[in-house]
Parts: structure tokens; C-alpha cells; sequence
């Protein structure tokens, strides 16, 4: 199916979209909240990263699928997910601006939680576009566009989150704009229809129990797309979120680690640009997503080898291509498989919500199990857990049945 006209806009900004939220992610999580809780107690840095990091993840958890389900009900003359991208993005901006200037760890985890919850306001209104708005056929295309915003964001953020760790408040101040011109972007330059006059089913406050709910026994193909994107998402972002500490205590680079994270972050995002563009095109021509996500799991399974044997930085290096051609590989294909075991078309936005926890949780609690690692097992037990971990996820999809 050729994509022209307004669904390649849709396309543009549908990764342009994901950057946005990726790019804070990749900063804040990577380099700049790590410095800053290091910089309150060094001695503890890692188990207050972990606290900080948990305390998001719980707000991640919930935004989520609160975001969809209000999302699918939300009526205006924008249609129903502009609102939502729009307030998130705001939020985000705000929030990060906020935590720029924020000392102490109770009011920087505090600010962090209004943080993780505006990017998720934004981000799960915005995954149920594909689903809402994009033929089956392309959706491997749109997979991979999305997919670009994600790993550009991931590695472009690190580099970013790097230049400007001296002058942290100007570079939550530059992701705040970035975050607002994206999502923006987005909803100014592709309006959804007017859905005022459509039925709305009323919100109960027992809906929103049963938003976090979805039943593995009447829907296994959900619950195992589930399962695959919680744990290689998992088993790549355990190490990586850790990043910076690695480089410091485990390849023992001290103060110099931050001048390194650039090369890898370049080394990377050549690696996932390769997978990304390749993967979801292919999928779409062959008619298969499955197998794309299982080689993409073992890929970054295997590029944990590297840092494990090898603490150096050639070996991170190493990981970084091996990983990043997995990771790019995987999110190529993911929203495309993921958008094929949705239950139903009316809830998108809640279905999307739940299996965006899948993302999310690893992202936010990754630092907390990698803090509880390192303090009972040491850095080098990362890699051989965050490998099994990354292994069965990429296993998890093959019962898969509705996606080939």
C-alpha cells in the first residue's frame, strides 16, 4: 500500500512524536537524574537512584492506562487523543524545568513522579493513533518510524543528557522545549476529525479497576505480547539505565565516564538506525513479526556477553553495536505485532495503556534491580541476569497465534 499524502505526514510525526518523549527519556534517566542523585550522597547513589526511579515507575504504571481509557472516551472537536498528547507534553515540559532546579532526594523524586506521569499522558494517547488511523498493511513501516523516535531518542538523549551534564537546569530547560515541539507538532499537523457527536460510554470509577486488568485466559495472544516486551525491555534497559555507574566503578573510568557516553551513544544509534530501517519494512513484506522480535531478543542477550567478559571499553562498545542492532530490530516490529493482539478496536487506548507498562515499568524500576543487584551481587551479576532475562522475552512471543 503506498503511503502518501497525509498518511505520510502521519508517518513523519508519529516518529517525530516518539523522539520527543524519547529524548527526555534517554537524557533524564540516563545521565541527568543520575548525576543529580549523585551528587546529594555518592555513598548511596545507587540505592537512591533505585528509590527515585521506583517512585516513577508506579506513576508510569498508573498514568498509562487511565490515559487510554480517558482517551477513548474523551469527545472534542480534536478528536479524542490530541488533548491528551497535548496536556502531557505541557506537563512534561513543566515538570522537567521544575526538577532542573529541584535539591533534596524527597522533592527530586516528587518532581520525577509528575514527570513520568506527563510523558504518559503523552505517549499512550499517541500509540493508539496506529491502531485508530493506520492500515494493518503499513503498520511495520509505522512500527519502524516509531521505533527511529524511540532508539534516536534512547541514544540521541544520552549524548544530549552528556554535552550538557555541567549545566543540568539548561538541559532539562532544552528538553522541555524539545518535548513541547514534538508533541505539538503532532496534533497541529494531523488533525484527527471532530468526534463530538459520536457515543460515549460513560467512565465508572470500577473501569478504571479494571483498566490494569486484561485476561490472560480470554486473551493469550495480548498476554503474551505482554510478557515478550516486559522482559527484553527489561533485559536491555537494566544495564543501560545503569550506565553511567558501570563506566564509573565497573570499567573503572571514575569522573572520565561522562566523556565517554557520547562515543557509545554514536556507536549505538548506527547500529539500531541500521536494524530499525531494515526490520519493519521487512516484516511488512513478509508478512511475518515474530521472527524479527525473537532474533532481536537473542541479539541483545548475546551483546551482553561482551561487558560481562570484558569490562572495558571496547567491550561496552561491543555491546553497544550487538545490543543496539537487537534493540532497533525489535522496536522495528513490536508496535506493529503488539497493535495486531489488541482485543478490541473500541478500547485502543486502554489495551495500548496496559501493554505501554510493558515499556515503561522496565525503564522506570530498571536502576531500582539494577541498585538491588549491585548491593547484594556486585556489577558483574547484571549481565547474566539481564541475559536470561532478555532470552525468555525474546521466547515469549512464539505462542503468539492471531500474528505469524
Amino acid at each position: 500500500m503506498p503511503v502518501t499524502g497525509r498518511l505520510r505526514r502521519l508517518l513523519v510525526w508519529y516518529g517525530l512524536a516518539s523522539l520527543g518523549v524519547y529524548l527526555s527519556l534517554g537524557a533524564v534517566n540516563s545521565v541527568l537524574l543520575p548525576l543529580q542523585v549523585e551528587a546529594l550522597d555518592p555513598a548511596q547513589k545507587a540505592a537512591n537512584l533505585g528509590l527515585v526511579s521506583a517512585v516513577g515507575a508506579v506513576g508510569g504504571m498508573l498514568a498509562q492506562p487511565i490515559a487510554g481509557l480517558l482517551s477513548d472516551r474523551t469527545r472534542t472537536r480534536w478528536g479524542r487523543r490530541a488533548p491528551w498528547i497535548l496536556t502531557g507534553a505541557l506537563g512534561a515540559a513543566a515538570s522537567m524545568v521544575v526538577l532542573g532546579g529541584t535539591s533534596g532526594l524527597a522533592g527530586i523524586a516528587a518532581v520525577y513522579l509528575l514527570v513520568m506521569v506527563s510523558l504518559n499522558l503523552y505517549f499512550c494517547p499517541k500509540s493508539a493513533v496506529m491502531p485508530d488511523r493506520v492500515p494493518r498493511g503499513v503498520r511495520g513501516l509505522f512500527s519502524a518510524a516509531g521505533g527511529l523516535g524511540v532508539l534516536v531518542g534512547i541514544t540521541g538523549g544520552m549524548g544530549l543528557g552528556a554535552v550538557l551534564s555541567g549545566t543540568p537546569g539548561v538541559g532539562y530547560g532544552v528538553l522541555a522545549v524539545l518535548v513541547v515541539l514534538a508533541g505539538g507538532g503532532f496534533v497541529l499537523f494531523n488533525p484527527d476529525h471532530d468526534n463530538r457527536d459520536e457515543p460515549r460510554e460513560p467512565v465508572q470509577w470500577s473501569a478504571f479497576v479494571r483498566t490494569f486488568w486484561v485476561s490472560p485466559r480470554a486473551h493469550p495472544d495480548f498476554a503474551f505480547g505482554f510478557l515478550g516486551r516486559l522482559l527484553t525491555m527489561t533485559g536491555f534497559y537494566v544495564t543501560t539505565t545503569f550506565q553511567v555507574y558501570l563506566l564509573q566503578d565497573y570499567v573503572g573510568l571514575g569522573d572520565d565516564a561522562v566523556d565517554v557516553l557520547p562515543l557509545i551513544s554514536v556507536v549505538s544509534l548506527l547500529a539500531t538506525l541500521t536494524s530499525t530501517l531494515i526490520g519493519g519494512p521487512l516484516s511488512d513484506r513478509m508478512g511475518r513479526r515474530k521472527p524479527v522480535a525473537v532474533v532481536a531478543g537473542l541479539l541483545i542477550a548475546l551483546g551482553l556477553v561482551a561487558p560481562w567478559a570484558m569490562p572495558t571499553i571496547p567491550g561496552v562498545l561491543v555491546f553497544a553495536v550487538l545490543a543496539g542492532l537487537g534493540f532497533g530490530s525489535y522496536l522495528a516490529v513490536d508496535q506493529a505485532l503488539l497493535s495486531e493482539v489488541l482485543p478490541t478496536t473500541e478500547d485502543n487506548g486502554r489495551y495500548l495503556g496496559v501493554l505501554n507498562i510493558a515499556v515503561t515499568l522496565p525503564q522506570a524500576l530498571a536502576p531500582a534491580i539494577a541498585g538491588l543487584i549491585v548491593s547484594t551481587l556486585g556489577y558483574a551479576a547484571l549481565f547474566p541476569i539481564a541475559m536470561v532475562v532478555a532470552t525468555a522475552g525474546a521466547l515469549a512471543v512464539l505462542p503468539i497465534r492471531s500474528v505469524r
